[in-house]
């Protein structure tokens, strides 16, 4: 319901399906337990939903256009997620916002290097929908933003197993980082690699069987034993799941694939951003409450402004040489966090890493610049009465996320 009120604004649904988890969580209606059995199977149902989510995300992900997005789209990924990570790190390492009790065990350093990798994600989604009713997907700018997304996300996947192996209990050194996204790399081509090989073959011979179903089993089981097998090489079981969406993304069966997986998504992913949403202490917000804390709100505020100049700028590093180039469009079409956001918030505090203050000044920043980029688009990226006559290309299965 909630879900389904967001996309009548022009909202995505994970929007809907956060505040749905602030609503029943144990701070408001407490519907969501934070901790007993039912809250053991929700964060259960929770961890498939992300496994599938980030299967879907591999599903969508294509390969063949990511080499093909040019040095413009490369450079405004490379950026647009290093820029805000320095930034996010740079912030929270040396202002040392005191938000919340740091929690026993953790790092300074640990918590700035997940504040940062929050604000790298990009959930382009949203964006293409708007490029698409503004009847603008063939303008350079979207074509660089979609490109710049499909490079995004593999770069934010990797930086998630990193992150995911320092909640894990990986070093926190130069040394322990860099071996850390080696092996997430590593990982990610030679899993694309070899499942290219079988992958084609395999799913060929499972589409003749006339087995109710064996078709989702299948690609299930495989993005299961792709994520128990980056477990086991040292990575994120989430980069194996991410690993296992990209190589079924070039089988025969592909949309055989999407069209079963689909209905399985839209039963445990939800479960995974209303999980996210409950873990918030609603109370943080409320003057003159018990739990009240105003620092959470500036914090808030402080990491989407951070959030919104590191995207916006990186549509600034190309296209000087362009006429009439709309750089302010193309870095703000990088705005929006969402889904990878959630995780690597989500993950950080299962961990025991981040606060529920930080946990909660994340989801701030993950929200308003999934809310405001839409409208902000639309004012920065008009289209002209030869955008309105010209034939808008067919998406691609990149448009996802």
């Amino acid at each position: 319901v909630f879900g389904e009120a967001a996309e009548r604004v022009g909202q995505p649904a994970v929007l809907g399906e956060l505040i749905a988890g602030l609503v029943l969580g144990a701070s408001v209606l407490g519907v969501v337990p934070a901790e007993g059995p039912i809250a053991d199977i929700i964060h259960l149902l929770a961890e498939v939903g992300v496994a599938i989510l980030l299967f879907e995300i591999g599903l969508e992900t294509d390969l063949k256009e990511m080499f093909q997005v040019g040095t413009e789209s490369a450079l405004v990924a490379i950026v647009g997620v290093a820029l805000p990570f320095a930034l996010g790190f740079a912030y929270w390492f040396w202002a040392d916002p005191s938000i919340g009790a740091q929690l026993d065990g953790v790092s300074h350093g640990m918590i700035a290097v997940f504040v940062g990798a929050t604000l790298t994600a990009t959930s382009v989604g949203i964006t293409a929908r708007v490029l698409t009713d503004l009847r603008l997907m063939h303008r350079a700018e979207s074509k660089i933003i979609i490109g710049a997304a499909v490079i995004d996300d593999v770069l934010g996947l990797v930086i998630l197993a990193v992150v995911s192996a320092l909640a894990g209990g990986a070093a926190l050194s130069m040394f322990g980082i860099a071996r850390t996204f080696v092996i997430a790399v590593g990982f990610l081509v030679v899993a694309v690699v070899v499942g290219n090989l079988v992958a084609p073959r395999l799913f060929g011979l499972i589409d003749r069987m006339r087995v109710r179903g064996v078709l989702l089993v299948s690609a299930f089981c495989f993005a299961l034993l792709f994520a128990a097998l980056a477990a086991k090489a040292g990575s994120a079981m989430i980069i194996g799941a991410f690993a296992a969406g990209i190589v079924l993304s070039s089988v025969n069966q592909f949309d055989l694939i999407v069209e079963r997986i689909e209905p399985v998504a839209d039963v445990f992913t939800p479960i995974f951003f209303v999980s996210v949403g409950a873990a918030v202490n609603v109370g943080l917000f409320v003057p003159g409450g018990p739990d009240f804390n105003p620092g959470v709100l500036y914090v808030g505020a402080l990491l989407v402004g951070i959030a919104f100049v590191g995207k916006v700028l990186a549509g600034y590093v190309v296209g000087w040489g362009r006429v009439k180039l709309n750089h302010a469009a193309i870095g703000v079409g990088m705005v929006p966090r969402g889904e990878v956001g959630l995780i690597f918030a989500d993950i950080g505090r299962r961990a025991g890493i981040l606060s529920p203050e930080t946990f909660s000044a994340i989801l701030i920043m993950v929200i308003v610049t999934t809310f405001i980029a839409p409208p902000l688009l639309k004012v920065v990226f008009k289209p002209t009465d030869e955008d309105h006559a010209a034939p808008q290309p067919a998406g691609g299965h990149g448009d996802g996320h």
